[in-house]
């Protein structure tokens, strides 16, 4: 019988601060029990590459087990939580069942914020997860598909527009890589269109893009994809999203596409813990990650709202949560040596957003870059925190591959394709034959 070691520590999530805690807290003296409801962690930093089909979706993720594998005191297990008892020390997940724990690290990470229209997400869906990216993905492609096919059968079709609403980095790669592969990859695939033609649209509500970067970054940025053939609307509040348009104060674009990168809310399961939430619904943590009363409960990452010395509250990116897992874990070790906490404090390394080809922006305090060394700077940090080797090494030829051959070499729609959209075959045939 294996023996039972204590004590008992509980993660539920398995993204950048789940897993780093894991990995981190699987060194001390430990039982630990990882809670996901994937069995697979997934670089969302690299998500829109597989929703513009350049990477596969094998190739930013990884089997949770396999990562943790040489833990012999983790388990993995493929589950949902859907609340807790913090009073009992329990986790409630799917079933019915309860899984007690002596420490508690919740990494349950974000959601698409829809700002009250719950409804816009099957017209406009967002960028969390490998389900999401194929989506897109599909619709993107399905939208060449069928206005090929419309030009074939009927000699004519509009002018495609894809839409992307939200400036941040997210939305700002989704835009430059779209018009990057309307310009090259897709460029020689058809023979009834012109994909050269599509127009993407970037929709900010702020009064300018990446609005977290330093000002000129911001600038930059739109510069940079300006010149790659995307229009920047700033100071454009979205006020209604419908299947093929998205309307803008009152007038309304037509729209074949339409991404959602407009803004995050974080896991229910942070108001399930009846502790003061922010507006986002994130999580108000003590300055050694614990919620107010439970010393022995975590919160990090997305679901984690926390301020800073400076008063700066930490955005919701992969570094943030990578070092509070790595915080966490010491603090639990300093526990059972019987050592006195530290507190949390966050090293600012950079932030990097890619535009497109050989085209990003990079913030690192007072250094300020923009284009192909920015680029560089941010595709390799991306390739570095990947994780496993074989990961890496796929990543980077696959971007050497698309660098030097402007070829995306995973344009598959996969599912059951939906082309009656814009008009049935049957009114198309006629049209031919008349």
């Amino acid at each position: 019988m294996k023996q039972k070691l204590e004590p008992r520590v509980v993660i539920v999530g398995a993204g950048f601060g789940g897993l780093y805690a894991a990995r981190t807290l699987a060194r001390f003296p430990v039982q630990l029990t990882l809670l996901d409801r994937k069995n697979h962690h997934v670089f969302q930093p690299l998500l829109y590459q597989v929703a513009t089909a350049g990477l596969s979706p094998a190739d930013i993720s990884a089997p949770i087990r396999w990562v943790l594998r040489r833990y012999r005191n983790v388990e993995v297990l493929l589950a949902e939580v859907i609340g807790f008892d913090l009073d009992a020390h329990q986790v409630r997940i799917g079933d019915g069942y309860e899984l007690a724990y002596d420490y508690l690290v919740i990494a349950a990470g974000a959601s698409h914020a829809y700002f009250g229209h719950e409804e816009w997400e099957t017209v406009a869906p967002g960028l969390k997860s490998i389900e999401d990216a194929l989506e897109i993905r599909n619709r993107v492609l399905l939208a060449f598909e069928v206005a090929e096919r419309q030009a074939a059968l009927t000699g004519q079709h509009p002018v495609l527009t894809l839409i992307v609403i939200g400036g941040g980095p997210t939305g700002v790669e989704m835009a430059g890589t779209l018009a990057e592969i309307t310009h090259t990859a897709l460029a020689q695939d058809f023979r009834a269109i012109d994909p050269k033609r599509a127009r993407i649209l970037l929709i900010e509500g702020g009064p300018r893009i990446l609005p977290t970067y330093p000002e000129d970054l911001s600038q930059s940025a739109q510069r940079q994809l300006q010149k790659l053939g995307v229009e920047v609307l700033t100071s454009a509040l979205v006020t209604d999203v419908q299947a093929g348009s998205v309307k803008v104060g009152s007038n309304s674009i037509r729209a074949d596409v339409t991404v959602w990168a407009a803004g995050v809310a974080a896991s229910p399961l942070g108001r399930s813990l009846a502790v003061p939430v922010d507006r986002a619904g994130r999580v108000l943590v003590s300055s050694d990650l614990s919620i107010p009363g439970h010393s022995e409960v975590f919160v990090i990452g997305d679901l984690a709202a926390f301020r800073t010395e400076e008063g700066k509250m930490l955005p919701g990116v992969a570094p943030v949560a990578i070092q509070q897992g790595h915080a966490v874990a010491r603090n639990i070790g300093r526990d059972l040596k019987g050592q006195p906490r530290a507190p949390f404090h966050y090293v600012d390394k950079g932030s990097l957003a890619t535009i497109g080809r050989a085209a990003a922006v990079a913030d690192f305090g007072k250094i300020h870059i923009s284009g192909r060394i920015a680029w560089l700077a941010w595709l390799f940090i991306h390739i570095f925190f990947l994780i496993g080797f074989r990961n890496r090494f796929i990543v980077l030829f696959q971007w050497a591959w698309s660098y030097f051959t402007y070829q995306r070499g995973v344009r598959l729609i996969t599912g059951e394709p939906k082309l009656a959209r814009t008009g049935d075959l049957e009114t198309s045939n006629r049209a031919k034959r008349a």
